[in-house]
């Protein structure tokens, strides 16, 4: 009998504990809530309006200070330069809600233990009404995922997650702007591109470009939409290490690729791009140096004319034309478009899907390259009618030798 009262007690013991480990896991009340809050306090509690200025110092390092100027943040020390708004916001946005990750001490007697009494790292955050809070980040836990801090004027010691730290503790190359240009892609009017030997000019109308120099040709959009936004997102790569001595010098000394220009409202960039071995290295009139940048930024400028060029012959795309006539020596060819059928000149209805494969190909037409003379006889016309009969193109085709040559009427 008291063998058996004594399994029964231990069975309710290891219940007890087993309900007692379950509503420390999942507390159900309000009170347990705020107890949890009360073990890990907020730390900073800003509004990010009203942050003016923050002062990040770290030993061994130049001290950064970052100023907040017509709603423009700018870093003003160790030099002027302009700051990421991207990547500042993300300081910002951690700063200003600082959580800890638990309250170590309510009132620490040795700053040291924790490597606060001379802290490696100090943010110092000023608000326009002239308040300043200073963060101090020490040591880290010997658990390796955290670091020791406290505020100035306050008792307590936390630890925040080293992530957080992470968000905080950064350099000047992870705050400037890196943009070789600063040109607003969507507002982009012109730009003027000498690479290989050819000096090539775009023009934007609405959302067309058109090739302006060495001639008026029909743009590739794709392809002039996809030079424009490699220099809207032209930026310079930058590491610790870099030696700008060493880079100027490769600068001096590369292979020119390619100079562009870019037209905004506000005026016009420049930027140069050479390349030695295997790097490519930019500079630029929106800031002062020179810089290494990506391979893909050489490659979109390395292209000539020809790169640019619209090869397709008709340009009423993927939208069915209204009306297609074609003329060789003997025959001619006539096909309407109404509704979802197709017509011939005498008013008989046509077999869809054979019409509309002759469409698709006259659709996909496309030169191979571009030739400057060989054109003769035609020997083959096609005119289409598209836009509800608001575009006619024409293109005539003669044969050379074993190739054939087409030319749109009206263009060169």
């Amino acid at each position: 009998m008291k063998l058996r009262g004594l399994i029964i007690a231990m069975i309710v013991l290891v219940a007890l504990m087993a309900a007692l480990y379950w509503s420390n896991r999942h507390p159900k009340t309000p009170e347990t809530t705020e107890a949890s809050a009360e073990v890990a306090p907020k730390i900073l509690s800003l509004k990010q309006d009203d942050i003016s200025s923050i002062d990040l110092k770290k030993k061994d390092a130049d001290e950064i200070v970052l100023a907040k100027n017509n709603g423009q943040w700018q870093i003003t020390a160790p030099r002027q330069l302009g700051a990421d708004q991207s990547a500042m916001s993300s300081m910002l946005s951690a700063l200003s809600s600082l959580n800890s990750d638990r309250l170590v001490e309510e009132k620490a007697g040795n700053l040291s233990q924790y490597g606060l009494a001379d802290a490696p790292f100090e943010a110092v955050i000023s608000e326009k009404d002239n308040k300043t809070q200073k963060l101090l980040l020490g040591d880290k836990t010997p658990s390796d995922n955290a670091v020791y801090a406290k505020l100035e004027g306050d008792p307590r010691i936390f630890t925040i997650a080293t992530y957080e730290k992470n968000n905080i503790d950064k350099s000047v190359n992870d705050l400037r702007d890196k943009r070789l240009i600063t040109a607003n892609q969507d507002k982009i009017s012109k730009v003027e591109l000498l690479a290989k030997k050819q000096d090539i000019e775009f023009g934007r109308n609405k959302d067309e470009w058109q090739i302006v120099k060495p001639k008026p040709l029909r743009a590739n959009g794709t392809q002039v939409d996809d030079l424009v936004r490699n220099l809207a997102d032209a930026k310079m790569e930058l590491s610790s290490s870099d030696d700008a001595k060493k880079i100027a010098t490769a600068f001096a000394s590369a292979t020119p690729v390619a100079t562009a220009r870019v037209t905004d409202e506000s005026g016009t960039q420049e930027l140069q791009v050479r390349k030695n071995k295997e790097d490519y290295y930019a500079k630029s009139s929106v800031v002062d140096g020179i810089y290494k940048v990506p391979s893909s930024l050489g490659q979109a400028m390395d292209k000539g004319l020809d790169d640019f060029r619209n090869k397709k012959l008709f340009d009423f795309g993927y939208s069915d034309p209204n009306k297609v006539e074609i003329h060789d020596a003997s025959k001619s060819y006539f096909l309407t478009h109404g509704g979802e059928d197709w017509w011939n000149d005498s008013g008989q209805k046509l077999d869809a899907g054979t019409a509309q494969s002759l469409v698709d190909k006259v659709r996909d037409l496309s030169a191979t390259k571009f030739v400057d003379s060989g054109f003769t006889q035609s020997i083959l016309d096609l005119t289409v009618v598209s836009n509800d009969g608001k575009r006619t193109e024409k293109v005539l085709i003669s044969k050379s030798g074993d190739n054939y040559i087409a030319k749109r009427e009206g263009e060169p």
